[in-house]
């Protein structure tokens, strides 16, 4: 049986930040940011060659090893056939290790790539099946959901496969994120969590993530309220002591802040009048950035003129 075919031109594939959980929604829910990298994917005659610029450009490694092109192998494979060789240039801006979805980018823009750059991928890899693939690759739904469907994201597993709805955001929402030096591994922060919790608590976090769902689609004044956790940010405290003390501090002056996926990363959710207040409270120690909702996800995009991306 014959492989796939593969586009001789190049493709461009953008991918959003992401932030998960946003407090109550542990595991579930997710938000697209307006931070993004960018990567250009072209098959050659042979061999494997990686351009890195941004983040990460010293430290993650140019062969098989890297993420994105393990989820492009992983993708091809479901496509039909491996390419002879492949051409690679990541431009990335979003940080490692913060919470801020960094690997769920990479392997979103692995498996796009891959089904944008394969003729008739579409047919084989259709978004449902997309979407399952990037979970079984990174373990959970919650970052891919929102990486590739863009918005507000509410994504659980269901007979073993992963599903997610897509929610538009209030367009009074404004992310800005506080991003500190160091990063923590996510099996880190994943390792403090209990075994059980309180049914007290378990209890307050439900009411909260779906009072959550309507303060993030349509009634952004409740957002204090409904970003209230009990489940991990607590029991992550010692892993990221100065984070969670901002959460604290922000929340004690009225700012919806919570810890971004499994940290180290702050997001508090302001508004148009608040962000520019909020952005200034964090100090020097942190890299407080303002930033859009992105409600496209991972997109294929033109390559620009000049070949830059």
């Amino acid at each position: 049986m014959a492989g796939p075919a593969f586009r001789a031109a190049a493709v461009r594939v953008r991918v959003p930040a992401t932030s998960a959980n946003l407090g109550p929604g542990f595991d579930a829910l997710g938000l697209a940011l307006g931070l993004y990298d960018d990567v250009v994917v072209r098959v050659a005659d042979s061999g494997l060659h990686i351009d890195i610029a941004g983040e990460g450009s010293e430290t993650l490694p140019r062969d098989e090893k890297h993420l994105l092109v393990r989820s492009l192998r992983t993708a091809f494979d479901v496509l039909g056939g491996q390419p002879r060789g492949l051409e690679i240039v990541c431009a990335n801006r979003i940080p490692h290790g913060r919470g801020l979805g960094s690997s769920s980018a990479a392997i979103c823009a692995g498996i796009v790539a891959a089904r944008a750059v394969t003729i008739g991928g579409e047919s084989k890899l259709d978004d449902t099946a997309l979407l399952e693939l990037a979970t079984e690759i990174e373990g959970h739904p919650d970052n891919v959901a929102a990486c590739l469907l863009g918005g507000f994201t509410l994504s659980w597993m269901e007979a073993g496969a992963a599903r997610a709805i897509r929610m538009e955001p209030s367009d009074s929402i404004v992310p800005v994120v506080f991003v500190p030096g160091k990063p923590v591994l996510t099996e880190t922060a994943r390792g403090l969590l209990p075994r059980t919790v309180p049914h007290v608590d378990a209890a307050t976090n439900a009411g909260r993530a779906a009072l959550l769902v309507e303060a993030l689609t349509r009634r952004p004044e409740l957002l204090l309220p409904a970003t209230e956790d009990r489940l991990h940010q607590e029991y992550r405290a010692p892993a990221m002591p100065e984070s969670a003390a901002l959460v604290e501090r922000l929340r004690a002056d009225g700012i919806p802040a919570v810890i971004s996926g499994a940290g180290p990363t702050v997001m508090a959710l302001a508004d148009a009048d608040t962000a520019d207040k909020v952005e200034a409270l964090a100090g020097a120690d942190w890299a407080a950035n303002r930033l859009a909702l992105d409600l496209q996800g991972a997109s294929v995009l033109p390559l620009a003129p000049s070949g830059d991306i």
